[in-house]
């Protein structure tokens, strides 16, 4: 029974290599053959230019803060905050070091409790002056202390920022 399965396997082999599947063989083989990728050529590259710096006509200092001259003088110190006023403790302190721990309602006035890094606590309200850049307590409520800080730019112009401390929970 082996011989005969021998024997079949061979000539069945045979009968299926036959040319009917010729010309599938040869449309593979030609398909791709005039097919070709067209590729744009790669842009032209323009050659670097540098750009020399000649203080001779007239540019600015590039490593000069700039000041717009319009401005004019009794302006300039409009915004400027009072350094003659006497400091109060919590401006010793910058704003992040200082945290809300508690809040006060006493005499239909709200007191924020303020921990400062040296480890007091202070009683504050609106009106009272903390952090370096001569912060102004605007309000003060259950959830926070809203600031006014006054900080100076490059140009040397005072200009108003707003912050807060949060109730720490």
């Amino acid at each position: 029974m082996r011989m005969i399965y021998f024997a079949l396997v061979p000539v069945l082999l045979t009968g299926c290599g036959g040319e009917e599947l010729q010309d599938l063989h040869d449309f593979v083989k030609n398909s791709g053959k005039d097919m070709r990728g067209k590729i744009e050529p790669p842009p032209e590259v323009k050659p670097y230019e540098p750009f020399i710096y000649n203080n001779e006509k007239s540019f600015p200092d590039p490593f000069k803060p700039r000041k717009q001259e319009s401005r004019s003088s009794d302006l300039m110190g409009m915004n400027q905050p009072d350094r003659d006023r006497p400091k109060e403790a919590l401006e010793d302190f910058p704003l992040e070091g200082l945290k809300m721990v508690g809040y006060l309602y006493q005499n239909k006035i709200g007191y924020a409790v303020v921990r400062a890094p040296d480890g007091k606590l202070h009683r504050v309200k609106a009106g009272n002056h903390v952090g370096l850049n001569f912060g102004l307590i605007k309000e003060v409520n259950e959830t926070g202390v809203i600031i006014k800080e006054m900080v100076q730019d490059s140009t040397g112009d005072w200009t108003e920022r707003i912050s807060s401390l949060q109730l720490l929970e």
